[in-house]
């Protein structure tokens, strides 16, 4: 059965995130005015065999703390989707704890432009950017 979680209800601290968010580890700190901040508890079991995180769990953490950025400027009658995610990496990352900033860079009325920083130990270790777009709910 699919279950749908408010991301402004989320926002305001009145509900519990959604499974990826706890799945993953990332925790919201932060959210207002098209920016977000969380934090991100890092797994062993996200290593790949290289012994560092998975470059898709990186990307997929940066895009949770993204959607909180866009929800910021959300109607309640609005929702959202990723239609593009880049992410670039800069350095390995490993279990441990990040930190990870999103900004909405630009608003549009159906597609908003979204950047996140992930750091771990005080360097950045990734980034991403992700067009987001915005529709109404049925």
């Amino acid at each position: 059965m699919k279950s749908t979680v408010n991301l402004h209800d989320v926002i305001a601290g009145q509900s519990a995130p959604p499974p990826c968010d706890t799945t993953l580890g990332v925790r919201l700190t932060e959210a207002r005015d098209g920016y977000a901040k969380g934090v991100w508890k890092v797994s062993e079991s996200l290593l790949n065999g290289n012994g560092v995180i998975m470059g898709g769990f990186v990307g997929a953490a940066a895009d949770i703390v993204m959607a909180y950025a866009v929800t910021t400027l959300l109607r309640d009658d609005q929702m959202h989707a990723s239609i593009n995610l880049h992410t670039t990496f800069h350095r390995p990352m490993e279990a441990g704890e990040a930190e990870i900033e999103a900004l909405v860079e630009k608003p549009g009325r159906t597609v908003v432009y979204v950047t996140a920083t992930v750091r771990q130990n005080g360097k950045e270790v990734a980034s991403a950017t992700s067009s987001v777009l915005i529709m109404e709910k049925r």
